[in-house]
């Protein structure tokens, strides 16, 4: 009989690593901060603030990331492409987490399995840029990294990296951090009510039957329950993670803590930190930094990279093939996954890695119009998700979860959809300044086609 992967294996502490050993490897995508002794002040001020998750958190997440891996719930990981300082407000941090909590809601009813809620929020302020300068009209300016580097206004004043903004973005997750908790632990997501959740600017919506269907199946289904069983507390609370992309090191070596009772260490800025394709050589910072932290790891995985690369890679990040320690996260485009995962599924199933399978579907198909906007086409997200699961079924792998960039607010940055949004529906609600979401009602039929297309294997296989 198959080992239970929630029964986490001992693992062997890293002797050679520290949280500072990263700063012996090639650190690409770092900014240049004009002044040393402001960057050692800030981040000697970042070191003594609390920590934003406890460790408990974390080895929970682990151990459900485990149990998703093995098809025993599902991974639903989403938000913004990048948080900006100004969206730290009580409208947007509920609306975001109102379509996570609807699309979970569709996941949980459709598949049948628990769903493991983990948000890009609470510390997704920086972004990699392809070039480290930026020039418009003749004047070249240092690239915009995201809120906690620098502001994307195209001036010299705003473009130059600050270190104080390391200590806003500790503020701002903290705040996120706070509402979120407050929300959930005063019942936000409570099953009984999910019509709470909803977003009055989807009202006439194409897909508002189809959910609302749902709600009422669900409404009835706990009521039911409770009246044979009495009240059912659990349907009160979720579980809820945050992620961001592990990218600006000296903040992340800030928030690396020891803690009582546990061994090594823990980067208590997120639960869930990952690494982004830019910043993914074998013999880099950012995976030596990762290597050594207790936390789950993700690592991005992008067409182009080799089996034997991939293999070494997960050999540092995980050495000890421990349950729920790494979560694969394949990004290839509609048009190259076909040729491109297959090998690495093979490879990776061939050498007994434990890893969990998750598709972004989302950064392998972004595109520029031509007046230059980027954007994503709903057809090819689909394109990209429908082909991972059929992928992963053909080479005996299973596809455990999906990571997406996406909004609760009403904007127009992908085309296509419910609504069919055309390139003239761009520029009505174009907000985000690095990359296209998903606006609520796009993210909920992506969650809605994902049921229809796996729920009935993924529950069959679970029950194996």
């Amino acid at each position: 009989m198959q080992a239970d992967s929630r029964n986490l294996i001992a693992v062997r502490e890293p002797h050679d690593w520290t949280p500072d050993s990263w700063q012996r490897k090639a650190a690409v995508q770092q900014p240049s901060y004009p002044d040393a002794g402001a960057l050692a002040v800030a981040l000697a001020d970042l070191r003594a603030l609390p920590p934003l998750v406890t460790s408990w958190e974390v080895l929970a997440l682990q151990r459900q990331l485990a149990d998703a891996a093995e098809g025993r719930c599902f991974l639903l990981q989403g938000g913004d492409c990048a948080e900006s300082f100004a969206d730290c407000t009580s409208p947007l941090i509920s609306n975001r987490l109102k379509v996570l909590l609807q699309m979970s809601l569709v996941l949980v009813h459709g598949l049948k399995l628990p769903v493991v809620r983990v948000g890009r929020f609470a510390g997704q302020y920086a972004k990699p840029r392809s070039t480290d300068t930026e020039t418009r009209d003749g004047e070249t300016l240092p690239s915009y990294r995201g809120d906690i580097v620098n502001a994307p206004e195209f001036t010299a004043a705003a473009r130059q990296p600050d270190p104080r903004r390391l200590i806003e973005a500790h503020s701002k997750s903290a705040l996120t951090m706070n509402f979120t908790r407050a929300l959930i632990d005063g019942g936000f997501a409570d099953l009984h009510h999910p019509e709470y959740w909803d977003l009055a600017w989807v009202e006439h919506s194409p897909l508002q039957d189809e959910y609302r269907h749902m709600v009422d199946s669900i409404g009835d289904s706990v009521r039911f329950m409770e009246t044979l069983a009495g009240p059912i507390g659990s349907f009160g609370k979720v579980d809820f993670y945050t992620s961001h992309e592990a990218l600006l090191l000296h903040y992340e070596q800030a928030a690396t803590r020891q803690v009582p009772r546990q061994w090594g260490w823990f980067n208590l800025a997120t639960h869930f930190p990952w690494i982004g394709m830019r910043t993914a050589q074998l013999d880099g910072a950012h995976v030596e930094y990762c290597r050594g932290i207790r936390n789950p790891v993700g690592l991005k995985v992008g067409p182009g990279v080799k089996p034997d690369t991939l293999l070494r890679t997960i050999d540092v990040l995980d050495p000890d093939n421990e349950p729920g320690r790494l979560t694969l996260i394949h990004r290839m485009g509609a048009a190259k996954i076909a040729a491109e995962l297959p090998p690495l599924l093979q490879a990776v199933k061939a050498h007994g890695r434990n890893v969990l399978w998750c598709c972004d579907p989302m950064h392998g198909n972004t595109e520029a119009l031509a007046n230059g906007v980027k954007t994503r086409r709903f057809a090819n997200i689909r394109a990209e998700l429908d082909a991972a699961f059929d992928i992963h079924a053909a080479h005996g792998t299973r596809l455990g979860g999906v990571h997406l960039e996406l909004t609760g607010e009403n904007v127009t940055e992908c085309l296509g959809g419910a609504r069919d949004l055309a390139e003239g529906d761009l520029a009505r609600a174009y907000k985000s300044t690095v990359d296209p979401r998903l606006n609520y009602e796009q993210s909920l039929e992506l969650a809605m086609l994902i049921v229809r297309k796996c729920g009935n294997a993924l529950a069959t296989r679970a029950t194996d």
